[in-house]
């Protein structure tokens, strides 16, 4: 499966001042496929290392942190020399190996040659110990689950991309189009974008399989929870981490403490949110009451809605059944609402790699989303279906007058004072507003 990062891949290989690379990213998002595709096809020979339970592997990086040496015995350990430039040498969780993130630092300065990509889990890294963490001699990326773009090419859809990224901005879709869209849209819903998940959805269109491995993966991260957390802070994390999806189907989508767990006040799950946070699995998007730049300046550390890493597994952890989003049906209209703002979410860290913030004026009127671009302060409206009603949105016109102000629901482009990008297009925001 084709994904967006690989372009960056590349700039890294070719670039100037090299240094090793961490991809860094949540558990089961692609980056293991990523790296060895990425290996095969720009490089003569990949040398892959899986740091996780591999016990003679890590002895390798026990004595001093020689790279020479360190090179010549992961040649003998896979049996095969590691040649400089034409060697793709992946550290695959690396979190499991302190003394191999620090040796970055060593490769780094005295052997720049050899070409170094370290897979790892966010939480993992976060948690390496201070004095093995190799501070400027790395480079970063980060992998996220598969947005819709990556979802219609992993389905055959080329062409259907090519013409998207190829139309101009301001020029409707055409109609030919728009209902393939809208109903890839809604299987996305479904499967979200964890490469296993929509490896199984394309090869086997059965949603019980599909189910299967998304709860294979929520489990995966549970376990992950017992894993790496505090003993103490297991239970808190597990029940912050289920109750997102009701959080954010209320009627006031605001995060509250208490309705974790009964008794529960802030102080006590506090940590335990920024753990989640941390790992990559959560998303906080803080409430401002005055959109001014930065808009960092004016966000309420104490006031924001919580939103899961990826779209399907969201669904999933809800209890939605997958033949609900299909239906044209009012059994779940609140929470159609949330699933739509948790993909433009995930779209929008996908194209701007910015979290960004939601306004909220008193009582009376919020703006889902609020982003800083080249055109200033650009606030965004989620609708779900093709509802024209903004009124929230007409209010901060109305009190602030921003340059561009976006509407994005399943209507069709149109351009005026407000522009409306369709759901589907929402990754093209950046030239929508630009």
């Amino acid at each position: 499966m084709d994904r967006k990062l690989k372009k960056e891949l590349v700039r890294w290989k070719e670039k100037e001042g090299r240094k090793p690379l961490i991809v860094r990213g949540v558990r089961q998002c692609g980056k293991t496929y990523l790296l060895k595709e990425f290996g095969n096809e720009y490089y003569e020979d990949v040398a892959y290392f899986n740091f996780e339970g591999e016990d003679s592997l890590l002895a390798r990086f026990d004595g001093d942190l020689d790279v020479e040496r360190i090179i010549s015995e992961l040649g003998i350990f896979r049996k095969k020399t590691i040649e400089k430039k034409t060697t793709l040498i992946i550290f695959d969780e690396i979190q499991f190996c302190n003394r191999a993130l620090t040796s970055l630092k060593y490769f780094s300065e005295n052997a720049p040659e050899y070409h170094i990509v370290c897979a790892g889990s966010l939480l993992g890294i976060a948690l390496s110990k201070p004095f093995s963490f190799p501070v400027g001699k790395v480079d970063f990326l980060t992998l996220l689950p598969m947005n819709f773009i990556e979802f219609l090419q992993a389905n055959g859809e080329d062409l259907l991309v090519e013409y998207m990224v190829k139309l101009p901005v301001g020029e409707k879709v055409s109609e030919l189009f728009t209902e393939k869209l809208e109903n890839y849209l809604k299987t996305f819903y479904v499967t979200g974008g964890m490469p296993e998940a929509v490896s199984t959805w394309v090869k086997t269109k059965d949603i019980e399989k599909l189910e299967e491995v998304q709860k294979r993966i929520l489990d995966s991260y549970e376990l992950d929870f017992a894993k790496h957390a505090p003993v103490k802070d297991f239970p808190k994390l597990s029940a912050i981490w289920r109750s997102i999806p009701e959080q954010l189907a209320k009627e006031n989508s605001k995060f509250i403490f208490s309705q974790v767990r009964k008794g529960m006040r802030a102080k006590d799950l506090e940590d335990a949110l920024e753990w989640l946070i941390g790992a990559g699995l959560a998303y906080k998007v803080m409430k401002i009451e005055k959109p001014f730049l930065p808009l960092s300046s004016y966000a309420d550390q104490t006031f924001f809605k919580l939103y899961a890493a990826d779209i399907g597994l969201m669904r999933k952890m809800s209890g939605l059944p997958a033949m609900e989003v299909f239906k044209k049906s009012e059994n779940y209209k609140e929470f159609k609402g949330a699933l739509t703002e948790n993909f433009v979410l995930n779209e929008l860290l996908a194209s701007k790699n910015e979290t960004p913030f939601y306004w909220k004026s008193g009582n009376m009127a919020e703006v889902d989303f609020v982003i800083q671009s080249k055109a200033g302060i650009v606030p965004i409206e989620v609708k779900s279906e093709r509802n024209d009603k903004a009124k929230s949105l007409a209010q901060y016109r109305k009190k602030y007058n921003p340059k561009v102000s976006v509407k994005t629901s399943m209507k069709n482009v149109s351009n005026g004072e407000i522009k409306n990008i369709p759901l589907y297009l929402i990754w093209k925001i950046s030239e929508y507003i630009e």
